[in-house]
Parts: structure tokens; sequence; C-alpha cells
């Protein structure tokens, strides 16, 4: 799986702007915590036809903020979040965080 890094705010405005084209997805991880582990393998088998973006909100707290205060959401870890045309359209975190939730989610905007 080949994901691209969130790692500055420039990052997370491109991933912003390229939403307008298609779809991105967006996971917030955490190496600490072992539910984001459980989390991210299970995104392993995501279609290579959807965009995937990881931000480690351990390195990148101030990032995350940003994410949180952007789309409205509540700060959480792991958290998923669909973003299109800009906006924040979807959003689960924990166990809720899954390759089928997210390619059904992908298939509503086809």
């Amino acid at each position: 799986m080949n994901w691209s890094r969130i790692n500055s705010e420039e990052a997370l405005s491109e991933m912003i702007n390229k939403s307008f084209d298609a779809p991105k997805v967006l996971f917030k991880h955490s190496s600490r915590c072992s539910i984001s582990s459980l989390a991210l393998n299970k995104m392993q088998i995501v279609s290579k036809n959807i965009d995937l973006y990881i931000l480690d909100i351990i390195a990148h707290r101030d990032i995350s903020n940003t994410v949180a205060q952007r789309f409205n959401v509540i700060h959480q870890s792991p958290q998923l979040l669909m973003i299109h045309h800009g906006k924040c359209i979807y959003n689960t975190s924990h166990l809720g965080i899954s390759a089928s939730v997210v390619e059904r989610q992908f298939g509503l905007l086809q």
C-alpha cells in the first residue's frame, strides 16, 4: 500500500486542493497506540485507486489540530476522514476504521 505522508501544513493544503479532483482519505495514526496499529493494518487492503494519506499525530500534533479545526471534527486517534471538494464528508475512528468502510463510502461518490 502506498501512502502519501502529511508532514507539513503545505502537504495538508495540497491534499485538500487535490480533493476537488477526487476524494482523498486521511488516516490520523498514533504509533503509540495498538488500536491505531490495528486500524492501519486493516487499511492495507484498500483498493489502489483510492488516494490514501497518513498523518503521524505524535510527530505532527499541530497539523492534527489544524485538521480538527479545518474540518470541524473532534480530534481522535486513530481517525479516518474522507475529504471531497475541500470538505470532510465522512469520518470515523477506532474500530470503525476498515478497508470495506472506505471502499463503501468511496463507492457512494461514484
